[in-house]
């Protein structure tokens, strides 16, 4: 809610792709990278979100298994 009306949000207008909300207050040197390896780390970042939301939904799953099994 708060989060993605007030701060994450792109205020200097130079989003590239969805989810991308640089805000010009800190810069990682995204810019410096060709479209190739932009595309590269995109996708690593993709894959390790996918895993982590797979490591928490194995973690709630285990929680609400408890000792029943």
């Amino acid at each position: 809610g708060f989060l993605e009306l007030f701060v994450m949000k792109d205020v200097t207008g130079e989003s590239e792709f969805p989810g991308d909300f640089r805000n010009g207050a800190l810069d990682f040197g995204w810019d410096s990278f060709d479209e190739e390896t932009k595309l590269s780390k995109r996708g690593i970042e993709l894959n390790n979100g996918r895993a982590a939301m797979m490591g928490i939904l194995g973690l709630m799953v285990h929680e609400k298994l408890g000792g029943s099994i």
